[in-house]
C-alpha cells in the first residue's frame, strides 16, 4: 500500500502508555452471553461495545499526575500509518458527503494500550478495535495488528487499513442515522433476530470500507499488487464461522453477529467494485452472499 506520502490526520488521540487509574477489576459484563460466545465476540471487529461493556457512569479519569492524551499524528511508524489511513478516509467520505450536499463530521481515532475508557464504557484490548457511537470515536490497541498477522494469518498493511476503514464505516452509519434506527429495532427483537440485524450492520460497514478503497485507489492510486487480496483475507479471517470453528470446533449460525467469511469478503468486494453507497444496502438484500 502506498501510504508514506499521504496526508496525516490531526484527529488522532494517543493514549498509549497512559494508566487507567481507579478502574480496579471492573469492566466486561456478560449480559447473559455465554463465555465462549463472549470470547468469540471479543475477537471480532466490534460496533456496539455496550453489549460487552460495563458503563454505570463511574468516572475513570486520569490518575494523579497522569499526562494528558497527545493529539495529532503520532511520530512512530505504525502511528503514522493509521493517521494516514484515517486522513484518507476523511478525504474520501468528505467528498462523497459533499456530493450528497451533506457535511461529514470527521471521527477521532483513539490509540490505547491494554484498556481504555470510552463513552460506551470500559474496554479491554482483547475486544479488538471498536467504534463508539456516542462519542464518535474509533478505538484501537495497535497490538491487534500483531494478532491479525500471527493469530488470524492476515498480514499486510492493506489488511491493517481495512480494519480502520471498517470502523470508519460504522461512523458513516452513525452520521447517517442508521445506528439509531438499528438500536431502536434491536430493542424490540429476540436475541436471534437482533444478532441477524447486527450481521447486516457489520456487512454494510465492510461494504463502506470497500467504497473507501475504491475511491482512494481511483484518486490517489494507493493500491499495490496483492493489496486487495490482503483486505479480503482479513475479512475472511474474522468471519463468525471461521472464528467459532476455531474457538469451539463448530458453528452456531444464529449467534453470528458479524457475518461469515464469505459474506464479509462479498460485501467488501461489492463496495470496492461499485464505489457507490447504493450498492451497500445490506438491510434490503434477500441474500447476503
Amino acid at each position: 500500500m502506498r501510504w508514506r506520502e499521504g496526508r496525516r490526520s490531526v484527529n488522532v488521540e494517543d493514549r498509549r502508555g497512559m494508566s487507567m487509574g481507579g478502574i480496579g477489576g471492573r469492566g466486561l459484563a456478560g449480559g447473559g452471553i455465554g463465555v465462549v460466545v463472549l470470547i468469540v465476540v471479543a475477537m471480532l471487529l466490534g460496533v456496539d461495545p455496550s453489549v460487552l461493556l460495563e458503563g454505570g457512569g463511574t468516572d475513570y479519569g486520569p490518575s494523579q499526575g497522569q499526562q494528558e492524551p497527545r493529539s495529532g499524528a503520532p511520530e512512530d511508524k505504525l502511528g503514522q500509518f493509521v493517521s494516514v489511513v484515517l486522513a484518507d478516509t476523511e478525504d474520501t467520505w468528505t467528498d462523497l458527503f459533499r456530493q450528497a450536499n451533506r457535511d461529514y463530521p470527521e471521527p477521532t481515532l483513539v490509540l490505547f494500550s491494554g484498556a481504555v475508557q470510552s463513552a460506551c464504557g470500559f474496554a479491554q484490548a482483547a475486544m479488538g478495535p471498536f467504534y463508539c457511537p456516542p462519542d464518535r470515536k474509533l478505538y484501537i490497541d495497535l497490538s491487534f495488528y500483531r494478532e491479525l498477522q500471527n493469530r488470524f494469518r492476515a498480514p499486510g498493511d492493506f489488511a491493517q487499513a481495512y480494519v480502520i476503514a471498517h470502523e470508519v464505516g460504522h461512523h458513516v452509519q452513525n452520521v447517517l442515522g442508521i445506528m439509531d434506527r438499528v438500536a431502536a429495532l434491536r430493542s424490540r427483537m429476540s436475541q436471534a433476530d437482533a444478532n441477524a440485524l447486527s450481521v447486516r450492520v457489520e456487512l454494510q460497514a465492510d461494504c463502506f470500507a470497500g467504497i473507501w478503497a475504491h475511491h482512494a485507489n481511483r484518486l490517489r492510486q494507493i493500491l499495490e499488487q496483492g493489496d486487495l487480496e490482503e483486505a479480503l483475507n482479513a475479512a475472511s479471517a474474522i468471519g463468525d464461522d471461521r472464528l467459532q470453528k476455531r474457538s469451539r470446533g463448530y458453528v452456531v449460525p444464529e449467534s453470528f453477529t458479524h457475518g461469515t467469511s464469505a459474506q464479509r469478503q462479498h460485501w467488501f468486494r461489492r463496495g470496492f467494485e461499485a464505489g457507490e453507497m447504493s450498492a451497500c444496502n445490506t438491510f434490503t438484500a434477500e441474500r447476503l452472499g
